[in-house]
């Protein structure tokens, strides 16, 4: 049985809630664009790494 886009996130979102964390107002964005398909998860990805990734 497939799984939504609704309820992958939804699922995801549920375990990082059970540590107690909230996801940035930033990533909550993204996750609301992937699921209309206006990006995908290698987009996501992508503004994940600009965001975090290290400058050398």
């Amino acid at each position: 049985m497939l799984m939504s886009a609704d309820k992958k996130w939804d699922y995801s979102l549920g375990m990082i809630k059970i540590d107690g964390l909230e996801p940035t107002p930033e990533m909550k964005k993204l996750i609301e664009q992937e699921k209309n398909g206006e990006i995908t998860m290698d987009e996501i990805k992508e503004a994940l790494d600009r965001k975090y990734k290290m400058k050398r």
